[in-house]
């Protein structure tokens, strides 16, 4: 009888016209009565009241209460699937009659009236299917689940028909529901969607509404609240408005569970019939991409490089609020990666999106959309992602196809200030960018525009040097002109700029210039260079006049360590670099080209080599030396012909002797220790000892 009065008392609250604070206030005491009630009529009205009651629906609503609703049906469908499941029953509930499973799941869907508009039915039935079969919880027999599987399908979809606009909170609702239940549903249900209508409002609401991401504007107002704080640094306070705001976008109902919620675009994306509609999604992702670009372009916190934040930045500010804005951003970008993904796939799939017409402009999009989030990818990496590295080789793969359009590409992103070095972090970063870009560009490109585009975006980069901060972009530069020289249309390019390159290679390193790039430039240069390219043609003494300017610049080298740094080894790969010199890392450059070299070449340069790598003092560094010759000379690296050579000057010419022991004498108390021997003829017992 208590339970009647209080079901009466409540309906009464709902029906009149409270705030919509103190409506929301009762939906605890509605939770508990739906787990008490033992009346399937009392069970229908109250959920038929919940779906249309004035003090809730007659006034604006977000997405916040929309979630409360559900949660009602969600929390009541757990207590009653705990409660039968339970040996002792609690005691409220044991005193009302005891409604089986069945019965209750019917009567709380037929709460979904005509009273309510369909979009709210969702809601009912969205929240008791979670309650029971969320979480592995297996609680409803198969023919019911089938039933209220159906019934939210069907819902959804008339939901969907009967929708005006794609931003208000009919759309926004529909989209919470499906991305909480979609992993519950049966192929067969997910089948019956209509993803024509679907995805439209799955995108709109996700990155363009208020309750999604809001078209990418909310990182524009963070700069009002970026205030100078002592020690001339940035702050961001946890107590500002626009950090509250930055929370609340996080922990919303849609972007708190954002990753299932791109994978619905993704699988929406994957099934529609419209393709048009493929195209219209990424024009949305791309229009959110820019716009997200722009305002983090007028955001202080952009002035500050990655590597300075620590200067520039306030302790606070990097321990509290700055790390919360960029797992949102990181969140944005692997969502825009995973619909990007499905989008590829679809091309690769679908003859009508792979046209001509509309592969490679789709391309285009997504390398103009992965820049605009460039600067949120340096963050992480942008091949630390195996889809993210999938999306940009597609694109580049499928844009290729085109050259005249991958020129067109690449002169629409080039760099703003062709000829120096932007001041601004975020033009250096899609410089980088640029030159990431450009190198997967440079097979097809005419010699025309990779000197016009991609030579002269790398001089300033190659004059300049610069500090270690920018140590990878002056990499990309490096990267981006070898992969210009390096092919043979270009030849008359390389020729007319390897002479500038190879000056400022020297110049730059080791204070900024890695081993491993430089080592990796070197060789490129040697290949370049020698026979069979075009330039070994006009120039064929060139290979060897660049090892001798090696070699000297190795003699008169440093034989200081390096630091670790400049190993340009990343993660596991620093702790695994051997600790190297200058000196020694001139000297491995040294080895490395001897593969491209002619074999009368090799046989002026294998015992240069040698009696170079025992001018080092350091018997470490030596031996990393005589580890990678021995390597060179033997692990496939030359052709036959040079191999044979190599092979002859270590067994019969003393190459062994030399490399192993240099030009000290074998035993110093033989008189005949520094005298010549043939290969295989019989010598003083010492000297066969040591061999």
């Amino acid at each position: 009888m208590a339970t009647e009065r209080s079901l009466g008392a409540l309906l009464r609250s709902l029906q009149s016209p409270s705030e919509l604070r103190d409506a929301i206030n009762l939906l605890p005491t509605a939770t508990s009565l739906l787990t008490l009630l033992g009346n399937p009529l009392n069970l229908t009205l109250l959920a038929s009241q919940l779906l249309s009651a004035p003090a809730i629906w007659e006034q604006p609503v977000d997405l916040q209460a929309c979630r409360k609703v559900l949660s009602v049906f969600n929390t009541a469908a757990i207590a009653i699937a705990q409660n039968e499941a339970s040996e002792e029953p609690r005691v409220p509930f044991a005193q009302a009659k005891k409604l089986e499973r069945e019965e209750w799941v019917k009567a709380i869907a037929n709460g979904a009236d005509e009273k309510s508009p369909r979009w709210r039915h969702l809601l009912l039935l969205g929240g008791s299917l979670l309650g029971f079969e969320g979480q592995n919880r297996q609680g409803l027999p198969r023919s019911i689940r089938t039933k209220l599987e159906s019934a939210l399908v069907t819902a959804a979809q008339l939901s969907l028909d009967e929708l005006v606009s794609q931003s208000n909170i009919e759309a926004q609702c529909i989209t919470m529901v499906l991305n909480h239940t979609f992993e519950l549903l049966s192929d067969y249900e997910r089948s019956k969607l209509n993803y024509d209508r679907l995805l439209p409002v799955l995108v709109q609401t996700t990155y363009l509404s208020t309750e999604g991401l809001e078209g990418g504007y909310f990182l524009g107002t963070i700069d009002k609240d970026i205030v100078e704080a002592p020690g001339k640094r940035f702050q961001w306070l946890p107590q500002s408005d626009t950090f509250g705001r930055v929370t609340a976008i996080s922990s919303g109902p849609l972007i708190s569970a954002l990753g299932p919620l791109s994978r619905l675009i993704a699988h929406s994306i994957e099934n529609v019939c419209d393709q048009t509609l493929v195209s219209q999604s990424v024009d949305q992702i791309a229009h959110f991409a820019r716009t997200l670009m722009v305002q983090w372009r007028q955001n202080k916190l952009s002035e500050v490089d990655a590597a300075e934040e620590a200067e520039f930045l306030d302790p606070e500010s990097l321990k509290s609020t700055i790390p919360s804005l960029w797992k949102l951003l990181r969140n944005c970008l692997y969502s825009v990666v995973i619909v990007l993904r499905s989008v590829f796939g679809r091309v690769l799939n679908d003859h009508v999106l792979a046209a001509n017409r509309i592969a490679p402009y789709l391309s285009m999009q997504a390398l103009h959309i992965l820049r605009n989030l460039y600067f949120v990818s340096t963050r992480i990496g942008p091949n630390s992602s195996s889809q993210h590295l999938f999306v940009t080789l597609t694109a580049v793969d499928i844009l290729a196809q085109y050259p005249h359009l991958a020129e067109n590409f690449l002169r629409s992103v080039k760099p703003s200030e062709l000829g120096q070095i932007p001041q601004h972090p975020i033009e250096r970063c899609l410089d980088l960018y640029f030159l990431n870009v450009a190198e997967l560009f440079t097979p097809i490109l005419s010699p025309e525009c990779s000197e016009e585009l991609l030579v002269s975006s790398t001089l300033p980069y190659l004059a300049a040097g610069g500090n270690n901060h920018l140590l990878e972009i002056f990499e990309a530069a490096h990267s981006v002109a070898l992969a210009v020289f390096a092919i043979p249309a270009n030849a008359a390019i390389a020729a007319k700029h390897l002479p500038f390159y190879i000056d400022n290679l020297f110049a730059v390193f080791p204070d900024n210039l890695s081993v491993r790039q430089f080592r990796l430039a070197f060789k490129t240069v040697i290949q370049v260079t020698a026979p069979p390219s075009l330039v070994a043609n006009s120039q064929p003494l060139l290979p060897s006049i660049l090892l001798e300017v090696l070699h000297e610049r190795a003699l008169q080298a440093s034989d200081q360590m390096l630091p670790p740094s400049a190993l340009g080894g990343t993660g596991a790969d620093m702790g695994q670099s051997p600790p190297l010199s200058e000196q020694a890392a001139l000297t491995l450059a040294l080895i490395d080209g001897l593969s491209f070299l002619r074999v009368e070449d090799l046989e002026e340069w294998l015992p240069l080599t040698a009696n170079l790598i025992h001018a080092m003092k350091d018997p470490a560094m030596r031996q990393v030396c005589i580890e990678r010759f021995w390597e060179a000379l033997s692990s496939g690296e030359m052709d036959v012909e040079r191999a044979y050579h190599c092979v002859t000057w270590w067994s019969t010419k003393g190459g062994r002797e030399l490399v192993l022991f240099g030009n000290e004498p074998l035993d110093a108390d033989s008189q005949h220790a520094e005298g010549p021997y043939m290969s295989g003829a019989v010598g003083d017992v010492a000297r066969q000892s040591k061999l």
